[in-house]
């Protein structure tokens, strides 16, 4: 058995364990108080950051669509109308090949040789059109359009297929006889021939364009 002495020393030690104890958990709670975040100051801490700056009045969806460039549709109609106003069905040509029924031109200051080369083959064709089954304003813009467009790709050659006229009134070819006009009057035009049978003989025509 334990005497009084050594039951005082016990109490004492478990006394001072206690103390040590409780002195450990007060030390771990104010280390943990001083890392973890102050929710309060943190929110001020954010609120003066933001203050100056100026909140979206749209959706992000919204703000970030690309809005697709307006189309020019009246300057797109008026550079048509111009193509057709440059061409007119009723031009007298000062220098006309006398050929009958081909179609043959050669502008002024070229060499002759240039129409014998074309009605060869000389050059190969690069583009095409078929004017079957427009009407005269709609053959004439067409055929301004083509030919300002291959000036801009640097085509030399092409044909454009006007028809017979069998099937007109009259049987008569009508564009056939203002397509010779309307190209005597575009100054991309070098020289024009009669197709061949296989490129469709008195029903098209081959045409030079300026380089």
């Amino acid at each position: 058995m334990l005497n009084d002495t050594s039951t005082n020393k016990l109490l004492s030690v478990k006394k001072r364990l206690k103390q040590a104890l409780a002195a450990q958990k007060l030390s771990a709670l104010n280390a943990a108080s001083k890392i973890s975040p102050k929710p309060v100051e943190d929110v001020t801490l954010f609120r003066d950051a933001v203050k100056d700056v100026t909140p979206l009045t749209a959706s992000p969806d919204t703000l970030f669509k690309l809005k697709p460039k307006p189309i020019p549709l009246q300057f797109i109609r008026d550079e048509q109308q111009a193509l057709v106003d440059s061409l007119s069905d009723h031009y007298i040509p000062a220098h006309e090949l006398e050929t009958g029924e081909e179609l043959l031109y050669l502008r002024d200051g070229h060499s002759p040789d240039i129409l014998s080369k074309l009605r060869r083959g000389h050059w190969v064709i690069q583009a095409k059109i078929d004017l079957h089954g427009l009407i005269s304003d709609e053959a004439r813009l067409y055929v301004s359009t083509f030919i300002s467009d291959c000036k801009k790709r640097g085509i030399r050659c092409v044909r454009i297929v006007h028809g017979k006229g069998l099937g007109s009134r009259n049987r008569e070819p009508v564009l056939k006889h203002k397509l010779r006009g309307w190209l005597m009057q575009k100054d991309e035009v070098i020289a024009y021939a009669e197709a061949k049978k296989q490129d469709g003989g008195s029903g098209a025509v081959i045409v030079l364009l300026k380089a």
